[in-house]
C-alpha cells in the first residue's frame, strides 16, 4: 500500500493523513516480538496499520496480565499519556501477529492537536474505549471465576485473529491471564468434555460459544 491507503483504517482527513505519513516512520514486527517494554521511555506514538498488538502489565514477580489489544487503525492511549508527560511506559506491548506500525514522534503529537481537531477527537475516542476495556479486566479479575475468564479470553483472542483456531500454548494463556498453567490445562480439558473447545498440540479450536457449566 502507498500514500493514504495505508491509513485507510484511521478516520481522518486527507491532509491529516499526509502529515502522519510525513512525520511518522513505518516499522514491521514479527509475531511475538516486544514493541515496548515497561519502564522504557516513550519517544513515539504507535499507530497500528495492520496486525494487532497485545498490551500487558506485570507485577514484581514477573506475572503478566493482558489489558487490551490494539488493532488496525488504533493506537495506545498509555503511550499518548506517558509520552506527553515525558514519563516511562507502565505497560508492555507485544505483536500478537505480524504487525506493521506507524510511529509518530512525541514532539509532533501536540503539533497535530493544534492543526487538526480530529486528532484530539481520535485520542478521546481511544481513551474512552481503553477505559471501558480496563473496567472489563477489573470486573473479570474481581468478580468472575477463572473458567469464565478463560473462555471469554479465548473468544476475544479468536475475534482479534479472525480465526476459530488459536495456535497458543497453555503456558501462554496462563501467563496472559495471570494464573498457573495447571489451572488453564484443567479448565480447558473440562471445556473440551463439554464440547466448547477442541484441543490439539499447541492449538485450541472453538466449538461453541456457550459458557462452561458451574
Amino acid at each position: 500500500m502507498r500514500g493514504n491507503d495505508i491509513l485507510a483504517g484511521i478516520s481522518a482527513s486527507g491532509k491529516m493523513k499526509e502529515k502522519l505519513l510525513e512525520y511518522g516512520t513505518i516499522k514491521s514486527f514479527p509475531e511475538g516480538e516486544t514493541i515496548l517494554n515497561e519502564n522504557a521511555f516513550i519517544r513515539s506514538i504507535p499507530l497500528v496499520l495492520s496486525g494487532s498488538v497485545k498490551v500487558m502489565r506485570s507485577d514484581e514477580e514477573g506475572k503478566e496480565l493482558l489489558l487490551y489489544y490494539i488493532r488496525s487503525g488504533e493506537s495506545c492511549i498509555m503511550s499518548f499519556l506517558g509520552g506527553l508527560h515525558q514519563d516511562t511506559s507502565k505497560v508492555k506491548a507485544v505483536a500478537e501477529e505480524e504487525t506493521e506500525i506507524l510511529f509518530i514522534p512525541i514532539d509532533k503529537v501536540s503539533e497535530l492537536i493544534k492543526q487538526f481537531p480530529e486528532w484530539l477527537d481520535y485520542i478521546f475516542r481511544l481513551y474512552h474505549k481503553r477505559f471501558e476495556e480496563l473496567l472489563d479486566v477489573v470486573n473479570a479479575v474481581a468478580f468472575k471465576k477463572m473458567d469464565e475468564r478463560l473462555i471469554h479470553f479465548i473468544q476475544k483472542k479468536a475475534e482479534v485473529s479472525g480465526a476459530g483456531t488459536l495456535y497458543v500454548t497453555h503456558e501462554q494463556l496462563a501467563n496472559e491471564l495471570g494464573t498457573a498453567r495447571v489451572v488453564v490445562s484443567r479448565l480447558l480439558k473440562q471445556m473440551e468434555e463439554e464440547g466448547i473447545v477442541r484441543l490439539g498440540r499447541n492449538k485450541i479450536t472453538l466449538q461453541s460459544t456457550k459458557k462452561p457449566n458451574p
